[in-house]
């Protein structure tokens, strides 16, 4: 290999970086994503758009925003190794930067991966996905994207009371919140609604408060 290839390989590891863009629900991750591929397409660069193949609101393998946005995606399981497919698609098609959506579903071992695309392959990473799941707890993917993505981005959501929100609420068929069950429930806005803090617990612990609140006795 030459001095000048050896020297660009060097410039893309050193201008790579791991992106974080998290959010609560509809803050728009999806159409930051699609953009942001687009933006590199167009200028005649290849982007690899990942999504989990158990996501399928909207077909499996397809990245659709609310705005009616989409493009393909190349599905991966949390037993596949993203480096290794990184790499396959560097070799192949030439590779400028990998896009995921709902990285919150990223193993630990994945997002290790991906700090390697960007540090031995030199492709930039943007991860995109929620911060924590309907319990308030952080999501496995999100945990470690936030322990060693490089650059940090949240994008904001609003709480119906105006605020900020940060919060995603689990409802069932009634609108109550749910408290237990499985972390991983795919589902949209009949299941899920963002808030602040302060209104998802009002709602997450409404059962607690009750529970707690003093026993009004009548005179008899």
């Amino acid at each position: 290999m030459s001095a000048a290839a050896n020297n660009n390989d060097n410039d893309r590891a050193v201008m790579a970086k791991v992106y974080f863009y998290y959010s609560s629900m509809n803050a728009g991750k999806s159409t930051n994503l699609l953009q942001s591929s687009y933006n590199y397409r167009e200028r005649g660069m290849n982007t690899l758009v990942l999504a989990p193949e158990f996501d399928d609101r909207y077909g499996v393998g397809r990245v659709t925003s609310r705005i009616g946005l989409e493009t393909p995606a190349r599905t991966f399981s949390m037993q596949d190794d993203l480096f290794a497919l990184a790499r396959e698609s560097l070799a192949n098609d030439g590779l400028h930067c990998i896009l995921i959506d709902e990285a919150q579903f990223l193993t630990r071992d994945q997002v290790f991966q991906l700090c390697r695309v960007s540090d031995e392959l030199g492709v930039p990473v943007l991860a995109y996905g929620l911060r924590t799941d309907f319990r308030g707890e952080p999501f496995e993917g999100s945990k470690y994207l936030l322990a060693w993505a490089d650059v940090l981005n949240e994008i904001k959501a609003i709480c119906h009371c105006g605020r900020k929100a940060t919060m995603v609420l689990r409802l069932d068929e009634r609108g109550r919140a749910i408290r237990e069950g499985s972390q991983v429930e795919i589902g949209g806005n009949d299941r899920y609604v963002s808030m602040c803090r302060r209104h998802f617990n009002e709602q997450f612990y409404a059962d607690d408060k009750a529970a707690d609140a003093p026993v009004k006795v009548s005179a008899g």
